[in-house]
């Protein structure tokens, strides 16, 4: 455990209030993708035991991409850290909405950990797990390090998703965009219309 370190003081409070409850195995949990009008929405659980604290952690939208790339490769290549990644595919999304979708891809994520967690640390949604207790944190990106350590696995693994769609469809410019909704990708789209990996039910998409 880092010691005089203010902001691991400051990432830490939620973890450490859950391990004065009683519980030891604690997980932080957050998505990427819930916004873009294409591709997947990813969802990342990230557990890390206190001592194997990674100076750096924070949100991964605060983070340049080299920052957030180093923190990643640090994050997964690490034996002590168990992470867990779930996705769910735009046709899915589509199917039961946005919101149905991100709670299926935390859940997915939550159930792929090695080692099952005693308790969740969820960013910015009520998460209902079967069988573990979790907490809801507005900005808990910013407030807990596994659930910014799980910012970054989730950001990094879409992204990476999208850079192999770029190559699939170069035309649209995912490896700029990622799927957002900018400039580039509305002209693209009105350019050449939707591909497979587009959300047809969001708008901008879905028929009038």
């Amino acid at each position: 455990m880092p010691k005089n370190n203010k902001r691991y003081d400051e990432l830490s409070q939620y973890e450490r209030d859950a391990e004065r409850q009683g519980y030891n195995i604690i997980a932080g949990v957050d998505e990427a993708g819930r916004g873009p009008l294409a591709g997947p929405v990813v969802a990342a659980a990230c557990i890390i035991p206190p001592q194997h604290y990674i100076e750096g952690l924070d949100d991964s939208k605060k983070l340049s991409p080299k920052k957030r790339k180093a923190l990643y490769d640090l994050l997964i290549a690490n034996p002590n850290i168990s992470y867990g990644v779930g996705i769910i595919e735009p046709e899915i999304i589509d199917e039961i909405n946005i919101f149905q979708a991100t709670i299926l891809a935390m859940i997915n994520a939550v159930d792929a950990l090695k080692i099952p967690p005693q308790y969740i640390l969820v960013d910015g949604l009520s998460l209902p797990h079967k069988t573990i207790p979790t907490q809801k944190i507005i900005k808990g990106d910013t407030l807990s390090y596994s659930i910014a350590a799980a910012s970054i696995i989730a950001k990094e693994t879409r992204d990476n998703i999208m850079l192999e769609y770029h190559k699939q469809y170069p035309q649209y410019s995912f490896d700029k965009h990622k799927g957002y909704p900018t400039k580039t990708h509305v002209a693209c789209l009105h350019e050449y219309g939707p591909t497979p990996i587009h959300r047809m039910t969001f708008k901008g998409l879905r028929a009038p």
